[in-house]
């Protein structure tokens, strides 16, 4: 009974601060929606595109501490969980994805989450958080698609976990993996437009300036 509201109470938190879309945020001082430019996303990526690299630099920092915050008050509040590990910190890190991706404050038209993704599973467990940026890193460098090391990235963190798991008995529970699924489906699911212009070969690469919508 007492874990379940320190756990609602922790998704909450975690969800209201994933609301604070750093990009719409930054936007706003630039007297810009970002949504309104290049690919729609209040991301990174498109903030890089509209507002130039400072605005980008401020939207990396933003949506990474959000979800460095988000966890650390999930571990804290709710501790280490008997044969779970730290669910708190699991359940504050994804609200704080679905607050980034569907924020309460902006009419629920977030980002992908990519960042604030990464940053709680570098909390989470820094190993397999800097192997998925090894990876992210190398496709983005060979093909230019940021979109692509993003999506490969998540799928590569349940399956990874998983192998890392039953093949080397890495001490993961059921719970992480279970939790490495829905963080790795949230980013897919946010990434449908991307796979179908991928798909097409009409994908933007980075460097390259998109037209407005």
């Amino acid at each position: 009974m007492i874990l379940g509201l320190k756990l609602v109470l922790v998704a909450i938190v975690g969800y209201l601060l994933g609301s604070a879309n750093t990009s719409l945020i930054v936007g706003k001082f630039y007297g810009t929606d970002v949504r309104q430019h290049g690919s729609g996303n209040a991301g990174m990526t498109n903030t890089l595109r509209t507002l130039g690299k400072t605005a980008a630099l401020l939207v990396i920092f933003g949506d990474i501490f959000k979800g460095i915050l988000s966890y650390l008050i999930g571990y804290y509040f709710v501790g280490d969980v008997k044969d779970i590990g730290y669910l708190g910190a699991m359940v504050g890190g994804v609200a704080a994805i679905v607050g980034h991706n569907w924020p309460v404050y902006f009419g629920f038209k977030g980002g992908k989450g990519i960042l604030t993704t990464f940053s709680v599973v570098l909390m989470m467990d820094w190993k397999i958080g800097l192997g998925l940026f090894v990876i992210f890193a190398i496709i983005v460098g060979i093909t230019r698609y940021v979109s692509l090391g993003s999506i490969m990235a998540a799928v590569l963190f349940p399956v990874g976990t998983a192998i890392l798991k039953v093949i080397f008995d890495y001490g993961k529970s059921v719970v992480f993996i279970a939790f490495a699924a829905a963080v790795a489906i949230l980013a897919v699911e946010r990434h449908k437009s991307n796979i179908e212009r991928l798909l097409k070969g009409t994908e933007s690469k980075l460097g390259e300036k998109k037209k407005d919508k």
